[in-house]
């Protein structure tokens, strides 16, 4: 599993991006490759986790989502996890 974790700022063009981003997080859900998502309760980021089966798969999503490059949107950290309880 891999874990990616967004800081937000206040530019426009990040919530103008936002409705594209969710429903492509609704399509990986839906095929099993995101567990959950979701901002956090102050919305100045958001935590995603993703079930895939290895680094270049990760890579992969984030790459194709142009979210993650929209201003206001930073990649705080991003990295691989190894749950115990599931």
């Amino acid at each position: 599993m891999f874990i990616l974790e967004l800081s937000f700022g206040d530019e426009p063009d990040r919530l103008a991006a936002r409705p594209a981003h969710r429903e492509r997080l609704q399509a990986l859900h839906q095929e099993g490759r995101l567990v959950m998502a979701g901002p956090f309760a102050d919305d100045s980021g958001a935590l995603l986790i993703f079930d895939v089966p290895d680094a270049e798969a990760f890579a992969t999503i984030v790459a194709e989502d142009p979210y993650y490059r929209t201003p206001g949107v930073t990649i705080a950290s991003q990295r691989e996890w190894s749950p115990i309880v599931r």
